[in-house]
């Protein structure tokens, strides 16, 4: 039996965290090998030209002309950061509140573990999975990069993945706090998935109204994506990344402090 709360939740984590790894590294090695059919189109650059404006910018299709660009495009800015944010915002929604519903947070808060050292546990467990996808995304586009001839460099490959790793870790860590807080699992994930939205929403329209740009830097989203993530090289966007999650699990230490968790589970 686990008495250290980090690494029975590491152990409760490790099955869906292999079928994901493995579902993250496939998607990128099978994107990775349609490059040489689109590298090899004919007037490639007159087709994204001919796209309006705000398409162009919006999926900076000029840049998909590159292997770095076209992964951007396809996967580093659409799919793959939807996957980062479903996965951390679901373990983050299950880490406090999924085991309060299910009424094995009560046993933890009997232990002499206090309430503030569990959420510390539960957040550094999240950000150690979420940072094995991180893994695996960063070992597929390398891999694929070299079978597939993208040209993308190995630490093009890890900036790429560690936006998308803090990214992940920011929103789950934020579904950890609402869920210690709040004690409902699908509160948290609302509140997480509600924040994301609005992030991208607030990095979206900066793309396409100039005059909203000044909000872009505010949004996570923007600090994830800003200049790649694919070749941008490490941002110092990134810090405000990791401290954003810093900052949210040190609003959650108290949460659980003098919680009444048989009521509230009887609630």
């Amino acid at each position: 039996m686990f008495r250290n709360v980090f690494l029975k939740s590491l152990h409760d984590a490790r099955r869906g965290l292999i079928g994901w790894s493995i579902a993250i590294a496939v998607l990128v090695l099978l994107e990775c090998a349609l490059w040489p059919s689109v590298r090899d189109m004919p007037d490639l650059k007159e087709l994204y030209s001919s796209f309006p404006e705000q398409l162009r910018k919006f999926f900076n299709l000029e840049a998909m002309t590159t292997g770095a660009g076209f992964l951007n495009a396809e996967l580093f800015t659409l799919l793959l950061p939807a996957l980062f944010l479903v996965y951390g915002i679901g373990h983050g929604a299950r880490a406090v509140a999924g085991e309060e519903e299910r009424g094995t947070l009560e046993l933890l808060l009997v232990t002499p573990v206090s309430g503030s050292r569990i959420v510390v546990d539960k957040a550094a467990a999240l950000a150690v999975s979420v940072t094995v996808l991180g893994v695996a995304l960063f070992a597929a586009t390398t891999v694929g990069s070299l079978v597939f001839d993208l040209g993308i460099s190995v630490p093009q490959a890890a900036g790429g993945a560690l936006a998308l790793t803090l990214l992940g870790i920011e929103f789950g860590v934020l579904a950890l706090a609402a869920g210690a807080v709040t004690g409902r699992r699908g509160t948290a994930v609302a509140i997480a998935a509600t924040a994301a939205t609005a992030a991208y929403v607030v990095y979206a329209i900066g793309l396409i109204l100039p005059r909203f740009e000044a909000w872009q830097p505010y949004s996570p989203i923007y600090q994830a994506f800003h200049g790649g993530p694919l070749g941008a090289g490490l941002q110092l966007s990134y810090l405000w990344l990791a401290a954003g999650a810093v900052v949210v699990t040190l609003f959650a230490l108290p949460a659980l402090d003098g919680r009444d968790i048989s009521t509230a589970h009887a609630g």
